[in-house]
Parts: C-alpha cells; structure tokens; sequence
C-alpha cells in the first residue's frame, strides 16, 4: 500500500459529513491503518476479517458504504456481494489484488458500484466512496421533473425509469447513465466524458467500467435496446428523438 497521506486537502473535503464505512478484509494491519486514516477524516469505520461476519454486519448494520474485498476466508467477496443485492442495496466498492480485467467484470456484473486494485492510495479510496456515494444521494435534488424521449420515460424526482409504461428497475448508475445519454440524445457522448462525469475520473483505454454498464442498461430497455449505440472508439449516443 501507498504511504498514508493524512491532512491532505482530499480528507479535509470529506469532513463535511460524517460516514460510517464497513470494511470487509481479512488483513488486520491493513484494517488497522484504514481505521486510523478514517478517523483523521473524521469518518467511522467498522471491520469484518471474513465474508460471513462481513455479510452480517451489512445486514443489520447502518453503513454508508461498504468496501470488500474480493479474496475472503468462510465466504469469498462475490459470494457476499451477490447475498447482500437479494436483500439489500447497500453502495459496494471491490478491493482486488487480481489484475485481471475479467475479474472486476464479474465483480460489477455482480452489483459492485466501483471497484480498486490493490495496492491503492487511501485517498483515492475516499475520492470513490465520495463519488459513489454522490450518485446515490441525488434522489432528493432533482425535483419532480420528468424526461421523456419515445416510450422511454425518467421520473428525475423519485429517480424511477419506465418503458412504455412500465416500471424497469435500474440501479443509481444505470439510471444516471441513461439519463445522461437520453438529455444529449443525438449527440456522441465520450467515454471520457461520461467516465469524468458520473465516476469522477479518467478513462484508461482497457478499462470495461463503462461497458458493462451500458450492456446491464441495453438488457433492462429489452425493446428499446438500440436507441443507445456505440460509436467505436469514441463513445455512445441515445439515437431517439425527443
């Protein structure tokens, strides 16, 4: 892991609220000097050192967030990831020391919100948890409006999306994701654009973030599927009309 970057200007932004984090590791020294870091912070922070007390703790607990990692003694990571989406929709960010690219697909096909490879600097962990976190608080700030473009419908107050009138549940990326294509409808959306915009960081050119979500997407709309179409090498576009 990266030196502790403690006082930085990244952790005196993220002071403005309070978390409460659960970490899911099975490394003690590493759960120990994230709690430290969180608390210079001003965050709390809550450790499991295996899959099965971490699924728990997720349960019943009152987290904002939780950060797991993929390689778990009693249950691995997936494992716990995919019993907590049947019961809860809990913000997750993935810890992998796996490089493979394959590998953080599964875990965001799975229901994972983000997910980082270890070694990684703590603040940019906390730089993610606040990105993640930004995505699922924005249900109360967008009014009651609606968008609508063909049979495709976004209620932007209580963040519901619809198709020809009926209900298609989309998590809080996929619906920003949609959202963000359906307002430049015609227009090529980057992937630089988009990943800047709702992950708050740059795209690298093997990074499949981006993709997996849009396929999630493309299968939720079944029928209007191909309104969102890839330009290669540059982007995506909403072909519908307004």
């Amino acid at each position: 892991m990266t030196a502790w970057s403690r006082g930085s200007e990244m952790a005196t932004a993220a002071n403005q609220k309070q978390l409460s984090v659960l970490l899911v590791d099975d490394d003690v020294e590493l759960c120990g000097m994230m709690k430290e870091f969180f608390a210079e912070a001003g965050h709390h922070l809550d450790c499991a050192y295996n899959g099965r007390d971490g699924l728990n703790c997720a349960l019943n607990g009152t987290y904002d967030l939780m950060i797991l990692d993929v390689m778990l003694p009693v249950f691995d990571g997936l494992t716990v990831l995919q019993q907590l989406r049947r019961r809860r929709d809990l913000p997750v960010i993935m810890l992998t020391a796996r490089i493979q690219q394959q590998d953080r697909i599964v875990g965001l096909n799975t229901g994972a919100d983000d997910y980082l490879p270890k070694p990684f600097d703590p603040d940019e962990l906390l730089a993610r948890i606040r990105a993640v976190l930004r995505r699922t608080d924005t249900a109360s700030g967008k009014g009651r409006a609606a968008l609508t473009i063909g049979n495709i419908r976004l209620n932007l107050g209580t963040r519901e999306a619809s198709v020809a009138g009926s209900r298609v549940e989309l998590t809080s990326i996929e619906f920003d994701l949609l959202e963000m294509l359906m307002r430049s409808a015609g227009r090529v959306v980057s992937r630089e654009e988009i990943t800047l915009a709702l992950f708050e960081r740059e795209a690298t050119p093997y990074d499949r973030f981006l993709d997996v979500h849009i396929s999630h997407l493309r299968k939720k709309l079944k029928g209007e599927r191909n309104l969102i179409r890839a330009v290669r090498g540059v982007g995506y576009v909403f072909s519908g009309t307004a």
